[in-house]
């Protein structure tokens, strides 16, 4: 008999209780206190400035993706291009189709204002996944060159390999 599988992956809004649940599972992972970042992203979907959209796997939380309807720095400021600003999948749910549909749905919002959206990734190994990823998902760098603490990196200057060390892409939404 074959075994049909039942997608147990939910997409809703971030509610107020995310807020603790990921701030606590982030910091049991060593990644510090995101509380403050977490309070700003429901607030500001309170506020219809962000989009905020977790997923569930199991009826448990499981990641979440955040969008702003347009950059206000990097290479995308003031082009009206909504970018993809904070995207995490707790670890214990990875490889299981969690940040896939979090990332369907989030571009489905993006198509409905524009034919495109924008992210920038992080450069060191702990980013390869998510390289990986949006490159599959046809993502291309966008042409701007590296950018560190949002301003782009000119060449030979130095600079901490670090979450603000970014490389942006834009994909083209059909």
């Amino acid at each position: 008999m074959n075994m049909v599988e039942i997608d147990t992956t939910h997409i809703r809004g971030m509610q107020e209780a995310d807020i603790d649940y990921f701030a606590d599972a982030f910091f049991a992972l060593g990644w510090g206190d995101r509380r403050e970042a977490l309070q700003l992203y429901y607030n500001e979907q309170a506020a219809s400035l962000r989009v905020v959209l977790v997923a569930e796997y199991n009826s448990v939380p499981a990641g979440y993706v955040t969008l702003v309807p347009s950059a206000a720095v990097g290479p995308f400021a003031g082009q009206h291009i909504p970018e993809i600003k904070d995207f995490n999948v707790l670890p214990s749910f990875r490889r299981l189709g969690v940040g896939s549909r979090l990332m369907d749905e989030i571009e489905a919002v993006a198509k409905k204002t524009c034919g495109q959206i924008a992210l920038g990734v992080g450069l060191y190994g702990d980013y390869g996944a998510a390289q990986r990823m949006y490159v599959k998902r046809g993502y291309i760098p966008d042409g701007s060159g590296v950018w560190w603490g949002n301003n782009n990196l000119a060449p030979y200057k130095n600079c901490v390999n670090d979450d603000d060390l970014n490389l942006f892409f834009v994909k083209q939404l059909i």
